[in-house]
C-alpha cells in the first residue's frame, strides 16, 4: 500500500529552502522522470513558489524577471488579475461541463469571441486543452474536408509532440523514435515557395506553417511569401493551416502574425497565451467550407476537458484584456525598441552573436555555438533573468517577455546581457 501523501498543501514558510529543494529533486527523480532530475541536479536548478506580474520567486527568494514567458504562455504577465478573477468567479458555479447535451455557454462566448477577433471568415471553432491538440485536430479536419490525406509542412517546424502533430515536426531527433509516423506527411524548406509548388500534387489535403517559425529559432520568412503559398493553395483546391500557437494574441505585433500579409487561413491552431497564463486551452478555427464534415457529425472529433467553462472563461477575459489594453500594438513598439538595442549589440560583439531577429516580443538571438548560448542563459539566470533556448535550434535564444514588460525592465535585461556577452567575448577570443 502506498505510503500517506503528507505536506501537498504547498506551503512552504515553514519548510527550511534547501531541504525543500532536496525533497522535491528526490520526489522527481523517484517518481517524476530520473533522466530530468539528474538534468536538475546538473543545473543546480531551484524551485519556483510564487509568480507575479513579469517576476517568478524561487523557495530561496530570489526573484527572477521573466523573459521567457513559458514559450509565449504569458503574454499577459502571470497572475493577471482579471484572469484569476473570470476563473474565481466560475469556480463558483462549474468548472467542468456535466453532459454534452447541455449547453455550456462560457464555451459559446469564447467561440464567438474567437471568429470576431481571427481574420476573414474563421468562423467555427473547437476548444481543447493543448497546442498539440489544436494541431492533432487540425489535420484530421483538413483530412475529412477535402478527402485526401498529404499533409505538407516545413522543414525545421515545430507543431508539437505528439504523434500527428510530431508528423509535421521538422526536427529529427524528437522524429526518429517513434517512426513510422503518420503516412503522407512531407516536408519543405521553409519559405521556399518553389520547393512547396514542387510537392503539392492531387492528394494533397493541406499545408500547414507557422507563420514565423519560433522552435525552429524565430525565423522569419521572406516578405511575401504567406501571400503566394496563401494564393498556390487557392489555385490547386488545397486548404492552408497556420500553427498562430505561439505567435497568436498579440505576441508578434499584431493579434496574430499571419496579418503581417492580410493572409486568412482555412483553418488555425491556437493555444498558449489563449489561457492568459492561469489555464491550460488551446483551440482550432476554420472558415464554414472547412469545418463542414464537424457539422455533419458534431460527435466526429471530441474531448473529455475541452471547452470546459473554467478555462473558457479565463480565455474570455484574456481575450478582452489584449483588446482593452492593446497588447498587441505594444508587443510592436516594445519589439522595435528591443530588436533595435539588441542588433546593435550584434554590431558590438561579432564574433559572438551571428544574428539577431523577430517581430514584435518574438526575438531571437542565435550566438555563434550552443556553448556561448548556453553560457549567456547561465549567466543571465544567475543575475535574476528568466531566458532559454529554442527547441529545434539550441544556438538561438529567446528573448520573449510578457508583453506587459516596461521599457525600464527591458533595459535592465539588456544591461545584464552586454555583461554577460563581455564574458562570452573574453571565452571565444
Amino acid at each position: 500500500m502506498k505510503e500517506e501523501l503528507i505536506n501537498t498543501n504547498g506551503d512552504l514558510s515553514s519548510t527550511d529552502a534547501e531541504d525543500t529543494v532536496k525533497e522535491t529533486l528526490e520526489k522527481y527523480e523517484k517518481y517524476v522522470n530520473p533522466g530530468f532530475a539528474q538534468l536538475m541536479r546538473i543545473l543546480g536548478t531551484t524551485l519556483e513558489v510564487k509568480t507575479e506580474g513579469v517576476y517568478m520567486y524561487d523557495t530561496k527568494g530570489q526573484k527572477y524577471l521573466d523573459f521567457l514567458s513559458g514559450h509565449g504562455v504569458y503574454n499577459l504577465g502571470y497572475c493577471h488579475p482579471k484572469v484569476v478573477k473570470a476563473v474565481e468567479d466560475q469556480i463558483k458555479k462549474i468548472a467542468q461541463t456535466s453532459a454534452r447535451t447541455i449547453m455550456n455557454k462560457p464555451m459559446a462566448d469564447l467561440c464567438e469571441r474567437l471568429a470576431k477577433v481571427t481574420p476573414g471568415d474563421l468562423t467555427y471553432s473547437f476548444i481543447c486543452n493543448s497546442g498539440t491538440e489544436a494541431v492533432e485536430g487540425s489535420l484530421k479536419l483538413a483530412r475529412a474536408a477535402t478527402g485526401k490525406t498529404q499533409i505538407i509542412a516545413a522543414d525545421n517546424a515545430f507543431h508539437g509532440k505528439s504523434l500527428g502533430s510530431l508528423s509535421a515536426t521538422g526536427r529529427s531527433v524528437y522524429r526518429e523514435p517513434f517512426k513510422p509516423l503518420i503516412p503522407d506527411v512531407d516536408h519543405v524548406p521553409f519559405g521556399d515557395i518553389e520547393a512547396l509548388k514542387a510537392v503539392i500534387n492531387g492528394n494533397t489535403a493541406a499545408v500547414i506553417l507557422e507563420p514565423i517559425q519560433g522552435e525552429g529559432g524565430v525565423i522569419c520568412p521572406p516578405d511575401g511569401y504567406l501571400r503566394a503559398v496563401r494564393d498556390l493553395c487557392n489555385e490547386t483546391g488545397v486548404l492552408l493551416i497556420l500553427d498562430e500557437v505561439q505567435t497568436g494574441f498579440g505576441r508578434t505585433g499584431r493579434m496574430f502574425a499571419c496579418e503581417y500579409e492580410d493572409v486568412i487561413p482555412d483553418i488555425m491552431a491556437l493555444a498558449k497565451a489563449l489561457g492568459g497564463g492561469v489555464m491550460p486551452i488551446g483551440a482550432f478555427i476554420a472558415t464554414p467550407k472547412a469545418f463542414a464534415p464537424f457539422i455533419t457529425d458534431p460527435l466526429l472529433h471530441t474531448s473529455t476537458f475541452g471547452g470546459n467553462p473554467l478555462a473558457c472563461a479565463a480565455a474570455n477575459a484574456t481575450i478582452d484584456t489584449i483588446i482593452k489594453e492593446d497588447l498587441p500594438k505594444q508587443a510592436a513598439e516594445k519589439g522595435k525598441y528591443l530588436l533595435a538595442k539588441l542588433n546593435k549589440l550584434k554590431q558590438e560583439y561579432p564574433g559572438v552573436i551571428v544574428d539577431v531577429r523577430g517581430k514584435g516580443l518574438l526575438v531571437g538571438i542565435e550566438f555563434a555555438d550552443e556553448g556561448l548560448a548556453g553560457g549567456t542563459i547561465y549567466e543571465l539566470e544567475q543575475q535574476g533573468i528568466l531566458v532559454l533556448h529554442m527547441l529545434n535550434n539550441p544556438k538561438v535564444v529567446r528573448i520573449e517577455p510578457p508583453l506587459i514588460i516596461t521599457y525600464e525592465q527591458i533595459d535592465f535585461m539588456l544591461k545584464v546581457l552586454r555583461e554577460a556577452m563581455e564574458q562570452n567575448k573574453s571565452l571565444s577570443s
